[in-house]
């Protein structure tokens, strides 16, 4: 049970960091927010495993970067559907 509350609470900061560092305006709610933060922190740690797996700190930064592709990619999707 804990590590779903981990999984939600660091999704939650890694996808508000990303939506802080996308430029222009969102309308993700919160559960959004959460789920497009585990989706980045997901691509970032299986980008951290095959490049560079003995790094630590490297996990939250591939985090990031992880989420702002995952909301790059969502945002390209919005704009082809309407």
């Amino acid at each position: 049970m804990s590590n779903i509350l981990y999984m939600l609470v660091f999704g939650l900061v890694i996808g508000v960091i990303a939506r802080f560092l996308m430029p222009g305006r969102d309308t993700m709610g919160w559960l959004s927010t959460i789920l497009l933060g585990i989706a980045g922190s997901f691509l970032g740690t299986l980008a951290k495993s095959l490049l560079m797996p003995n790094r630590g700190a490297a996990g939250w930064i591939l985090s990031v970067i992880g989420a702002l592709v995952v909301l790059a990619a969502y945002n390209m999707w919005l704009k082809r559907s309407s």
